[in-house]
């Protein structure tokens, strides 16, 4: 087994709204995986440039100038609609521009190359989730296709499909869809399995989302009693509250008006969540941003109080959806065991103070890291699901719930529950209809889910038509209609009509907030594209960095005074000039293919290496000068001076080829 789990590894994938982070199960435990700078989580972040396509830490290093291009947030539009009043409040806070696309879908609108490209927010995720992909392989040394990623635990159907669209786009076998929650009380509950039964409430509070599940760990089973949350509210709204805050000082101190100014914005918000973070460690900071618009520097001493003052409505209302969470679950707050924080803004102090409070200053739990806890737990799930685990991952069982009600729209638009909020799943639930109208022979079945009486104030998944139905007086018809969560907690609907034995299955198909599979087709396209153009770019990168190394170590080599000294007056002068014109070129081009670096770098080494080689054969004292001092000793066992010029270039990153020592001629 263990072998199997080296050989196809699974790995849990946190997909965050602000910040990635990746974890594989190995050698019996779970590992946090790197980023290439060795960073434990990765930005959420794609940017295009001119020149290339960048995602994670290079995305958001040059965030400020290029804001226009720079996407973030992406979590927050997948699966949801244009009109969607929480999409349209987000608009005017992004720099990047969102439009309406079909079907009422947002589309992000982005110059790359030059050119105007339109991407959904599937796009965009499965290009976070490739990258945290590419960071697991680079690790295992091994392709990687599966793996288990999070959502929120109050996304509904679409979203949660829509998040397996951006995985399979990103080319993984999404193997399951857990929430975050969920993951992190595996993550907790991992080593308390023997402890016995313990009533737990996982706080996560991440950079976009509020999430709650309260859990009754028992023998390795993770029972979820309730869930709740808010899928917008979280640490960026926290931002956009001082950014609005410093605005205005802004404007009142200077007279001038920032919030039309999409860089400025950008420079400052990021200010704003550097102070931000600071402030969870201290009582005291400062927002100060150089030359922020027209010139004007922007500094504003912030303090603890008066940021906990700007949200405060904010955290109330994340404790409210604690006693929610509660209430659903009909248990009192006498009765949790243990209160985990997860999500780096559950570090906030006056947060945790209001949550202390609520539960009569029990002591909260923050043992565990609550930037990763998400993807440990998603690793154990995905490690449970591979057969790659131990016995204690193997022994685990997940009894999720449904976020909200489901049902249909029956009568005059009522809400008709098929499945209540916080059934068990996966799950099969079946209520019987009939017709309204006399010789009826088909019904429309619009989906919905929510807990309000009006289908108008719930959210609409999709819709289907069940025709053919035999013509019959009103009431006579029989239509029997199944409701089933799979484990992912997706959605499949479908409808029988019993009085004439015939019957009729179908399944949503129009779901307007998901991608239709030749989209999803196209996307991967595209994806490849990308990935090869990416490639592209990154041989440039590397015939770039071969020339500049070059020209720079043979400068280095004439400055020398070892060396420079032994060289002629016209030696010396031809490899200056071919030197500076190198560098020339290179600080003038912004552009170029990769073989024109590698022909600069050819036409620079058939000067330069000519005459380091006819000087290094006339004068064995400079060879010995040029080798380093492991070299010299070299040379002193019997090697000759031209290996040693060899040996020294190879030091120093040059290409020569090894040449014979000549005899000179009198």
């Amino acid at each position: 087994m263990a072998g199997q789990g080296d050989k196809w590894p699974a790995i849990g994938i946190d997909l965050g709204t602000t910040y990635s982070c990746v974890a594989v199960w190995r050698r019996d435990r779970v590992e946090i995986i790197v980023n290439d700078l060795g960073n434990r989580t990765t930005p959420s972040h794609v940017a295009f440039t001119r020149k290339e396509r960048l995602v994670g830490d290079a995305a958001k290093n040059q965030i400020a100038r290029n804001p226009d291009n720079s996407v973030f947030d992406a979590k927050r539009l997948i699966g949801r609609r244009f009109s969607d009043l929480l999409v349209q409040n987000d608009i005017k806070l992004w720099p990047f521009k969102v439009i309406e696309g079909p079907e009422d879908k947002p589309i992000i609108v982005v110059t790359y190359k030059d050119e105007e490209k339109h991407f959904s927010a599937e796009e965009i995720s499965s290009m976070v989730l490739n990258k945290m992909r590419e960071i697991a392989e680079a690790y295992l040394g091994t392709s990687v296709k599966n793996a288990v990623i999070t959502v929120p635990a109050n996304f509904n159907d679409s979203q949660r499909k829509a998040t397996k669209d951006a995985g399979n786009i990103a080319g993984l076998n999404v193997m399951r869809i857990i929430n975050e929650s969920t993951a992190a009380a595996i993550a907790y509950g991992l080593d308390e399995i023997d402890i016995g039964k313990k009533n737990v409430l996982i706080f996560d509070l991440g950079g976009g989302t509020v999430d709650l599940s309260l859990l009754t760990i028992e023998n390795g089973t993770f029972k979820v009693k309730a869930v709740a949350g808010d899928t917008h509210l979280g640490g960026e709204d926290f931002d956009n509250r001082m950014l609005e805050h410093c605005v205005k000082i802004f404007n009142r101190q200077q007279n001038e008006d920032i919030s039309g100014n999409v860089r400025a914005l950008r420079r400052l918000r990021t200010a704003c969540e550097r102070a931000k973070m600071i402030l969870s460690s201290a009582n005291e900071t400062s927002i100060e941003v150089d030359s922020l618009y027209k010139g004007i520097d922007f500094y504003l001493s912030i303090t603890r109080a008066r940021f906990a003052e700007l949200n405060m409505d904010l955290f109330k209302k994340s404790i409210e959806l604690v006693d929610k969470c509660l209430t659903d679950a009909k248990m009192d707050k006498s009765g949790i065991d243990d209160i985990v924080l997860i999500g780096g803004s559950s570090r906030i102090p006056d947060l945790q103070q209001l949550l202390q409070d609520f539960f009569d200053g029990k002591q909260l739990n923050k043992n565990i890291n609550p930037d990763e806890a998400v993807a440990y737990g998603a690793a154990i799930q995905a490690a449970k699901l591979a057969s790659m685990g131990n016995e204690k991952v193997e022994n685990i069982v997940v009894l999720d719930v449904t976020p909200l009600s489901l049902g249909v729209e029956v009568g005059e638009g009522e809400m008709s529950v098929v499945i209540p909020r916080n059934t068990d799943i996966p799950t099969k639930m079946e209520r019987y209809y009939t017709t309204r109208f006399d010789d009826q022979t088909s019904i429309l079945f619009p989906v919905f889910e929510g807990e309000r009486a009006r289908t108008v104030d719930n959210h609409q998944l999709g819709e289907f038509i069940l025709s053919s139905i035999p013509p019959a007086p009103e009431g006579v018809a029989d239509i029997k209609v199944c409701f089933e969560i799979d484990a992912n907690g997706i959605l499949n609907v479908s409808a029988v009509e019993q009085i004439t034995g015939t019957s009729c299955e179908i399944t949503i198909t129009n779901d307007k907030a998901r991608l239709p599979k030749e989209e999803i087709d196209r996307i991967v396209e595209d994806a490849e594209k990308y990935k090869v153009e990416d490639d592209e770019h990154k041989k440039g990168v590397t015939a770039k960095e071969a020339l500049e190394k070059y020209t720079f170590k043979m400068r280095n080599i004439i400055n020398d005074k070892k060396i420079g000294d032994k060289l002629d007056t016209t030696s010396k002068e031809t490899i200056e000039a071919a030197i500076g014109q190198a560098i020339h070129w290179l600080d003038g081009i912004q552009l170029a293919e990769v073989h024109e670096f590698e022909e600069k770098l050819t036409q620079l080494k058939l000067i330069c290496n000519p005459i380091i080689q006819k000087n290094g054969q006339n004068d064995d004292m400079m060879l010995q000068n040029m080798a380093p001092e492991e070299d010299v000793g070299q040379q002193r066992k019997g090697s000759s001076s031209g290996n040693s010029v060899f040996n020294y270039m190879a030091k120093v990153g040059l290409n020569l080829i090894p040449y014979k020592k000549t005899t000179k001629k009198k």
